[in-house]
């Protein structure tokens, strides 16, 4: 049995209840999404699958 998990939907979960909890994670929040972005659009997903 495969299971593939899209890890998009599963962190902006994560991250929605984290500032619905915490506002004051927002900044940090969205810096890291925007790194993580940012360097995958760089470097490419390559072999990268989730």
């Amino acid at each position: 049995m495969n299971l593939h998990l899209a890890l998009a939907p599963i962190v902006a979960l994560i991250a929605g209840i984290l500032i619905l909890a915490v506002p004051r994670l927002l900044n940090y929040i969205v810096a890291i999404y925007l790194i993580v972005i940012g360097l995958i659009g760089l470097f490419g997903s390559g072999n990268l699958r989730l």
